[in-house]
């Protein structure tokens, strides 16, 4: 089936505001079978923004402010890495790993990024680490010595690097970031909100101009 709407779903694995709206992206997915959905890494934590968890001070409290506010939890085991503060958020390698799931289920895409922040929000796994994506694929019935090669194969790299540029040719600079593509359209429907405001939104796109909603951004000034 084609269609001239579409939704574009711009995220990042160490995105703590992504992983709080995780819940209402699959929904609305859910609830508009009719729209396909595009999901973009971004590149959060890319070049020399690859730094330690413990540098980004706001963190702990950002977490508490999405727990409020979405009803996610943070496991033990995350909290500890975010205490010990030396682990390395490194998006580009996380989008690597995404894109080598993403290639071997496109369907389920939206579905194995809330498994890759469940792993590092919940479980406390890398998302450098193949380990953790063969886990990843062994729970969602993809083949995980198919993931493996695909991790170190230089198209996943390029794959995941052109994710970056598509993200920032649409001009998106936080994350999470949602937009309704109608034609040669581009609509931003906002960031991290409930599937109600997200659905009202949705409705309302032919007088939607700006939006507000929480998200990580690329100056930190509004946490992640």
């Amino acid at each position: 089936m084609t269609t001239d709407k579409e939704l574009i779903y711009a995220w990042d694995a160490y995105c703590g505001w992504c992983y709080g709206f995780s819940k209402t992206i699959r929904s609305l997915h859910e609830n508009h079978p009719e729209l396909p959905l595009t999901v973009l890494s971004g590149g959060l934590f890319i070049g020399n923004r690859t730094l330690s968890i413990g540098s980004f001070h706001h963190i702990p409290e950002a977490n508490k402010r999405i727990s409020q506010l979405t009803g996610v939890k943070f496991g033990p085991a995350y909290e500890e890495l975010l205490s010990e503060g030396s682990f390395v958020l490194d998006s580009e390698r996380a989008a690597i790993g995404f894109n080598a799931l993403r290639s071997l289920a496109p369907d389920r895409a939206i579905y194995l990024a809330s498994a890759m922040q469940h792993a590092f929000y919940y479980e406390g796994m890398s998302l450098s680490d193949p380990g953790t994506f063969y886990k990843i694929a062994m729970a969602n019935n993809i083949d995980p010595d198919a993931v493996l090669k695909l991790l170190v194969d230089l198209a996943a790299v390029r794959a995941a690097r052109a994710d970056f540029a598509k993200v920032r040719q649409l001009g998106i600079n936080s994350f999470p970031s949602l937009l309704l593509r109608n034609g040669n359209k581009l609509i931003s429907l906002g960031g991290a909100m409930s599937i109600e405001e997200i659905e009202e939104r949705l409705t309302q796109t032919n007088v939607l101009q700006n939006t507000s909603e929480e998200h990580c951004s690329l100056d930190n000034k509004n946490g992640c």
